[in-house]
């Protein structure tokens, strides 16, 4: 069994919980409230640019220089395509990026950059990939159950589009062929790696429904 579906097993409960979080029901259906979108589109806009950040330094760790240039890829459309979604919601609802990261978003970027940074090539690759795929079938699974005429449309169209699936699939190609060639131990600690990011993207979602601040 590949470390893709390995890994999947570990985490349909977590991926249950994701899916059925009010965030993302509401969103389906059309009925979230737009501050808590908002409140996303900020966050979300902080995350990227630390999750690119964390992808360019695992490429530095690529001894494949094929490897090395498809997450470099990885990070440049990171900023470049989903930028653009978030810069279409800016306009939109004429916000502006005018806060700091909310603990969900300082929490999840931190143990990205820091497992980028001081863990193996292959446990940062297992870090990573919760981003892209769970993102992916997300989007495919409220693409199949929004309401019409939803004022989430592009967002939903983002994530479930063809375009994202190749690069989606391409990152979990890239894990599996890490992985297959990575030690017993190594594996244990790509699948942790993978769980805890799982974890995190529960947080993400959560801390923005809640309008997560920071306390004290």
């Amino acid at each position: 069994m590949t470390f893709s579906k390995t890994v999947w097993t570990a985490i349909t409960p977590i991926y249950k919980s994701i899916l059925e979080h009010p965030f993302n029901r509401e969103l389906a259906q059309g009925t979230l409230a737009k501050e808590k979108f908002q409140f996303y589109m900020k966050q979300d806009s902080l995350y990227l640019v630390e999750f690119a950040r964390a992808l360019a330094i695992t490429a530095s760790k690529a001894q494949n220089p094929d490897d090395l240039v498809l997450l470099l890829d990885f990070s440049k459309g990171a900023i470049v395509a989903e930028r653009g979604l978030h810069e279409f919601y800016f306009d939109f609802y004429g916000i502006q990026l005018d806060v700091n990261q909310a603990p969900g978003c300082f929490s999840y970027t931190h143990f990205l950059i820091s497992t980028a940074t001081h863990a193996s090539y292959e446990e940062a690759l297992g870090a990573l990939l919760p981003c892209f795929w769970i993102y992916r079938e997300v989007g495919m699974h409220i693409h199949k159950n929004a309401a019409k005429d939803n004022p989430y449309q592009k967002w939903i169209d983002t994530y479930s589009g063809e375009e994202f699936q190749e690069i989606v699939q391409n990152a979990i190609d890239l894990t599996d062929r890490v992985a297959k060639r990575a030690s017993p131990q190594q594996n244990d600690r790509m699948r942790e790696a993978f769980v805890n990011s799982t974890r995190l993207e529960w947080m993400f979602w959560n801390s923005a429904y809640q309008m997560e601040p920071w306390k004290p």
